[in-house]
């Protein structure tokens, strides 16, 4: 009987490809095999946003992005680090454990109605909770 950790890299990438972030990270740790494999191009490939020309569109706004080494890398610096767009309006951001977007909008982006009169509407500005 083969034990996991004698089967070929290629067939424990394409096991991983099928898991999340998290597992991939988990499944590293058991062998030199199995840390190639979770660390392959791969394997990150797939947990990244599968959005056409997503790494692409990325990398074209955010030249800097362009020098992480592996897939992997890429991936937690999108997760690590919020991209901001729209003059400071709107961020996206990968979760870290699912790889899905997140996106958080400034408030003042939004159209609320009688948001421009006080009567209706107070805006307080609170720079300690300042994300955008």
């Amino acid at each position: 009987m083969t034990e996991i950790q004698e089967l070929a890299e290629g067939c424990i990438a394409a096991i991983l490809c099928r898991t999340s972030p998290v597992d991939a990270g988990r499944f590293s740790v058991l062998s030199k095999t199995f840390r190639s494999a979770a660390d392959s191009d791969a394997v990150w490939n797939q947990f990244l946003p599968s959005e056409s020309n997503f790494v692409a569109s990325v990398v074209s706004q955010f030249p800097s992005l362009a020098n992480a080494p592996t897939k992997k890398a890429f991936y937690l610096a999108l997760s690590d680090h919020p991209i901001i767009t729209d003059d400071g309006q709107k961020s996206v951001q990968l979760d870290k454990k699912t790889g899905k977007f997140r996106y958080m909008l400034a408030a003042r982006s939004l159209t609320i109605i009688w948001s421009d009169h006080d009567q209706y509407w107070d805006w307080i500005h609170l720079p300690e909770f300042q994300v955008l």
